[in-house]
C-alpha cells in the first residue's frame, strides 16, 4: 500500500456510517410532519418531542462510550447500536401505519424513539473511534481519511430526505409509513455490510482485529482504580446534580428531560474540570473547551431548526412549486448535506492558503465566523418575510439563502471544534471531554426544540412570548436567532485573542 491510498476498512465504515446516517436523517426529515399532520399534534408540542429528541440522541453516546471502552469494544457495541435503532425504525413504521389510533400509534411513537436514543448512543461514538484505529500511530493520512468518512455522512444525509421524503411526505398521512420504513431498511443495509465484511477488512496494518472487547490487563488495575472518584466527592456531585436538576425543572419549566439534559451539561464538566490531578495549563485548556461549547450551544440551537420551525415553514410559507411539480418540504433538508459536499473541499483549500500567509483565523476566530454567518442566514430569511401577508407564500430562493448561510458557518465551526478538543484535551481526559463536546449539542438541541415551539401561526392566531417580548410574525421569530447568534458572534470575537493565548501555553 503506498502512502496515500487508505485501507479498505475506511470505505467499510464509510459505507456503514453512510447508511446509518441515511436513517437517521431520513427519519428526521419526516419526523415533525408526521406528528402534525398524521398525529395531528400542535406544533408546540411536536417541538417539544423534537427537541427532547434530538438532545438525547447527543447525551447517549456518553454510556455508549463507556461500554464499549470497558466491556464490549466497538464492534460488539455497533452491533447491538444498530439492532436497537432498526427496531426503533420498525416501531415507527408501526406507529404510522396506526395513525388514526392514537392509543397504539403514540405508544409505539415514543417506544421507537427510545430505541432510536439508545441505538444511536452505542453506534456512534464507536464507528468514528475505528476510523482512527485503521492506521499506525501518527500517520498523515488520518486527516484524509476522517474527510472521506465526513463526506459519507453528508451524502447519506443528502438523498435521506428525497427518499423518506418522497416516500412519506405525499400529502397522505397514511404514507409516512413507508418513509419510516426506507429508514428502517437503511440501517438493516448498514448493519449487515458491517458484520459480514468487519472481520476481513477493519484490521491494523499488521493485520490484527480493531474494535475487539478491551482485555484485561491485572497491571491497569491499580490505574483504573487510582482513577476512579472517591465516594464523598461522588456524593457530593450526586447532590449538586439533585439540586441543578430542581433548579431547571422547577424555575425554568424544562421539564424531566431538559432539565436531565442540563443538568448533565453543567454537572459533567464541571466535575472534570475540579479534578486534583489537573495542572494549571491543563484546566485553562479545558476552559478553552467550555466557553467554546458554551458558545457552540446558540449555533446548534438555530442550526437545529432544519427539523422543526424551518420544515414548518417550507410546508407553510414557501412556494415549492418547480416545472409543473411541487417539492415537498422534507427535500429541502438535503440542501446543507449537498452543499457540505461542494463546499468542504474548498475550505480545506481557503484554510491552507491562509495557513501558508500566516493569515489563517484561530479557533476561536472561526467558530465567531460561523455564529456571524448562521445569523446572517436568519437575517436574510427575516427580511423575507418581513410584513408578509400569512396567505401569501415566499420564493425557495429565501430559504436557499439561508441553508447556504448556514452551512458555511457550519464549514467554520463544525470541523474546527472537534480538532482544537483533540489537540486541547488532556489524554487522560480525551474521550470525557469529547463527550462533553456533544453535551453542548445535546443542550442545544433540548433548546432549539423550546425555542421551536414559539413559531407563530398565523392561520389560528396563537402568538407566543419569548423573554417578556411577544412573537406575532414570522420576521419576529426568526430574528430571535438573528440576534442570539449576532450577539455570541460578537462576544466570542472579542475573546478571540484571550482564548487563543490559553490554548497556546506550552506545559
Amino acid at each position: 500500500m503506498n502512502s496515500t491510498s487508505h485501507p479498505k476498512g475506511l470505505y467499510l465504515l464509510f459505507f456503514t456510517e453512510m447508511w446509518e446516517r441515511f436513517s437517521y436523517y431520513g427519519m428526521r426529515a419526516i419526523f415533525t410532519l408526521f406528528m402534525i399532520k398524521a398525529l395531528l399534534f400542535d406544533k408546540v408540542y411536536a417541538s417539544e418531542i423534537y427537541g427532547s429528541y434530538i438532545g438525547l440522541v447527543y447525551l447517549t453516546p456518553l454510556i455508549g462510550g463507556y461500554v464499549a471502552d470497558r466491556y464490549w469494544g466497538n464492534r460488539k457495541s455497533i452491533l447491538a447500536g444498530g439492532i436497537l435503532m432498526a427496531a426503533g425504525h420498525f416501531c415507527m413504521f408501526l406507529s404510522a401505519s396506526n395513525y388514526d389510533d392514537l392509543s397504539v400509534a403514540q405508544p409505539l411513537l415514543f417506544l421507537g424513539l427510545g430505541l432510536l436514543i439508545f441505538g444511536n448512543g452505542f453506534f456512534k461514538p464507536n464507528i468514528s473511534t475505528m476510523v482512527g484505529q485503521l492506521y499506525p500511530e501518527g500517520d498523515k493520512r488520518v486527516d484524509a481519511a476522517f474527510t472521506i468518512f465526513y463526506m459519507g455522512i453528508n451524502l447519506g444525509a443528502f438523498f435521506a430526505p428525497l427518499v423518506c421524503g418522497g416516500f412519506g411526505d405525499t400529502g397522505n398521512p397514511a404514507d409516512f409509513k413507508w418513509g419510516f420504513l426506507a429508514a428502517g431498511i437503511g440501517m438493516i443495509i448498514s448493519i449487515a455490510s458491517f458484520e459480514l465484511l468487519k472481520n476481513r477488512y477493519l484490521v491494523t496494518p499488521g493485520g490484527d482485529g480493531i474494535g475487539l472487547p478491551p482485555q484485561k490487563k491485572a497491571a491497569n488495575n491499580n490505574h483504573i482504580a487510582a482513577s476512579q472518584p472517591q465516594w464523598p466527592q461522588a456524593l457530593l456531585w450526586v447532590c449538586i446534580s439533585i439540586l441543578l436538576f430542581c433548579g431547571f425543572y422547577f424555575l425554568t419549566g424544562s421539564g424531566i428531560i431538559g432539565s436531565g439534559i442540563f443538568t448533565v451539561s453543567i454537572a459533567g464538566p464541571a466535575a472534570i474540570i475540579t479534578d486534583k490531578t489537573l495542572t494549571p495549563i491543563e484546566k485553562q485548556r479545558i476552559a478553552v473547551i467550555y466557553i467554546l461549547a458554551f458558545f457552540v450551544i446558540f449555533f446548534w440551537a438555530a442550526f437545529e431548526q432544519a427539523g422543526a420551525s424551518l420544515t414548518f415553514f417550507a410546508a407553510e410559507q414557501t412556494d415549492r412549486r418547480f416545472s409543473g411539480f411541487e417539492i415537498p418540504a422534507s427535500f429541502f433538508q438535503s440542501i446543507n448535506a449537498v452543499l457540505i459536499v461542494v463546499l468542504a473541499p474548498l475550505f480545506a483549500m481557503l484554510w491552507t492558503f491562509l495557513g501558508q500567509r500566516n493569515i489563517e483565523p484561530s479557533s476561536p476566530a472561526k467558530h465567531a465566523l460561523g455564529l456571524m454567518f448562521l445569523s446572517t442566514g436568519y437575517l436574510v430569511i427575516a427580511f423575507g418575510v418581513k410584513d408578509l401577508d400569512p396567505t401569501v407564500k415566499v420564493s425557495m430562493m429565501w430559504l436557499f439563502s439561508l441553508y447556504l448561510l448556514h452551512t458555511i458557518g457550519e464549514l467554520c465551526l463544525s470541523p474546527i471544534g472537534l480538532a482544537m478538543v483533540v489537540k486541547l484535551a488532556p489524554a487522560k481526559f480525551a474521550s470525557l471531554l469529547m463527550g462533553v463536546w456533544f453535551l453542548s449539542l445535546a443542550a442545544a438541541s433540548k433548546l432549539a426544540g423550546i425555542l421551536s415551539a414559539l413559531y407563530p401561526d398565523p392561520a389560528s392566531g396563537v402568538t407566543s412570548a419569548f423573554l417578556g417580548f411577544e412573537i406575532n410574525s414570522l420576521y419576529e421569530f426568526f430574528m430571535i436567532f438573528v440576534i442570539l447568534s449576532g450577539v455570541a458572534s460578537l462576544i466570542l470575537f472579542t475573546l478571540a485573542k484571550t482564548l487563543q493565548k490559553m490554548m497556546h501555553q506550552e506545559p
